[in-house]
């Protein structure tokens, strides 16, 4: 089984050590499922990390712990643009929608409400999913 990590549930897994994210990251640890990320993914995680926000809360360490181990994952070099007649509400997820075609995805795991991921419902042949329902579907 093959899952995309909205970016967001990556660095909520990191902020919180108990809930749905954080057992998804473990349950990636420990082999459960291949995890498909990309250089793009990876550059917003360190990027976003930065925000002043964030920052007070994860240290350096930590987010350089998690980009490590994602780069053992499967890391998609290049995105291909998404195909005709697939488009997102919010620019800034378009990466995780090619991610999830090109990568052969099978879930997209996102927290985020309000950008139309989950209101999608599926990517290729990948459902588009909560951490919760992820945790009580597929692990």
């Amino acid at each position: 089984m093959r899952v995309i990590l909205d970016t967001n549930v990556l660095l909520a897994a990191l902020i919180s050590p108990h809930g749905p994210p954080d057992t998804i990251y473990r349950a990636w640890r420990a082999a459960r499922f291949e995890l498909v990320t990309s250089r793009a993914q990876l550059d917003e995680l360190r990027r976003v990390s930065r925000y002043p926000k964030l920052r007070a809360i994860l240290p350096a360490h930590r987010v350089g712990t998690i980009v490590s181990n994602m780069l053992r994952a499967v890391v998609l070099d290049a995105l291909r643009p998404l195909p005709t007649g697939i488009e997102v509400d919010d620019p800034d997820d378009a990466f995780l929608l090619a991610m999830t075609i090109d990568g052969g995805a099978d879930w997209l795991v996102t927290g985020d409400r309000r950008a139309g991921l989950l209101q999608r419902a599926s990517a290729g042949r990948a459902r588009i999913v909560t951490p919760a329902t992820f945790c009580a579907e597929a692990l």
